[in-house]
């Protein structure tokens, strides 16, 4: 067990650090079909379910830096973002999300009547409060938790089969990057948009590519940590002014999500958007971020719930198969679709991971779905709950 947080944090970074060093030295095959940043999320899942994260140090050290360094990153990656590009892809976006939130949708109706008897008794409440969460993030579930008689141990279940979906989801997503040609080849997909986005800022920074020297880091870095610090304060002052006037569902992590995305998107459009070293400091800041979540990711949880887990499961099955039939018929891709996916079960602060694995100039598409969950989970999970409530 790792007893000191800073030995935590130096391990974390050179585990992904020698994973990265290792496919770029050796070139293996095993790399190909599966990237060192699905190798990082694995390993450091596994790692955690031995119990060598387990200690209070560790935890303490999570807590401290895991949304710093999030925010910080999501600002960094959405410097190469181009907005009034991004906004072309306005409408597609919304469908793909909601298609995504309705197939879950589906999952979530079909699979209750099959598994309500084994997940116990009085569960309906809980569950919903579970689909809110998988349309929006965590934020929702605890919002549900307080507007439905959610039972606290079915409660308890569901937020066990949150965490071990998620950590599942969120690797076989980045695991499925190396296989878009396929999925966007089966689905006739249409990728003209997003490649046009690629391909313009990849020859906008050709033109002005130039190396970066020590200053340019510590620039970039400090700007970072300075928006992510100053974010979380108007994030956290925003969710105490709203719930005062009964907006409690608007938390400190979408208000400071939707805060640090605007000052990302602003600055993009400046000479800032221009800065050498942001898409290596992105990266720096994305494997961090993954081990630091991976880190948090134990099997065990399956123990906890297993059957809560097994609907989880068919829900997941029943959500990729409706969204490839979705994408065959109206030529979605695969990095919309896992994008979209990923902001509904995992939220606003989430997607851009899955987003920028494809290019990083998409961070800022993750963004947007994320906040779109966001608004609109509690409503998707307040409907839910009248479904299981009325049907089941």
């Amino acid at each position: 067990m790792i007893t000191s947080g800073f030995a935590y944090i130096a391990f974390l970074v050179f585990l992904a650090g020698m994973l990265l060093f290792l496919e770029k030295k050796t070139k293996a095959k095993l790399f190909q079909f599966i990237p060192p940043l699905v190798w990082i999320y694995v390993l450091n899942m596994i790692f955690c379910t031995l119990g060598l994260y387990n200690s209070e140090a560790c935890s303490t050290t999570y807590s401290a830096l895991k949304n710093n360094i999030l925010y910080a990153m999501i600002f960094v990656m959405l410097l190469r973002c181009d907005f009034k590009k991004l906004s072309k892809l306005g409408g597609r976006m919304a469908a793909i999300f909601l298609g995504c939130s309705l197939t879950l949708a589906v999952g979530f109706l079909v699979g209750y009547p099959i598994f309500k008897g084994m997940l116990g008794s009085d569960t309906w409440g809980a569950v919903a409060a579970l689909y809110a969460s998988w349309v929006g993030g965590s934020a929702n579930m605890a919002a549900m938790q307080a507007a439905l008689p959610v039972d606290a141990g079915a409660y308890s279940c569901a937020l066990a089969l949150d965490t071990v979906c998620y950590s599942v989801w969120i690797a076989l997503l980045l695991l499925a990057v190396r296989y878009a040609g396929r999925w966007n080849s089966a689905v006739k997909a249409d990728t003209s948009k997003l490649q046009a986005i690629a391909e313009n800022t990849n020859a906008e920074l050709t033109k002005e590519k130039k190396s970066a020297d020590s200053s340019d880091w510590i620039f970039l870095i400090g700007l970072s940590l300075m928006v992510s610090a100053l974010s979380q304060m108007v994030g956290q002052s925003c969710s105490a002014g709203l719930a005062a006037v009964g907006l409690g569902m608007f938390d400190k992590g979408t208000l400071t999500t939707v805060f640090v995305s605007i000052l990302g998107l602003i600055c993009a459009g400046t000479s800032l958007g221009r800065l050498p070293a942001v898409e290596e400091l992105s990266n720096v800041y994305l494997y961090t971020v993954v081990s630091l979540l991976a880190s948090t990711a134990s099997v065990v949880d399956l123990l906890s719930a297993p059957m809560w887990v097994v609907y989880g499961i068919l829900i997941l099955l029943i959500h990729v198969l409706l969204m490839y039939l979705l994408s065959k018929l109206f030529h979605w891709d695969l990095c919309m679709v896992s994008t979209a996916s990923l902001a509904n079960i995992g939220g606003s602060a989430s997607a851009p991971i899955v987003a920028s694995a494809y290019d990083p100039s998409y961070a800022g598409i993750g963004v947007l779905m994320g906040v779109l969950g966001a608004a609109i989970g509690n409503f998707m999970g307040l409907g839910m709950g009248a479904l299981l409530r009325l049907f089941l």
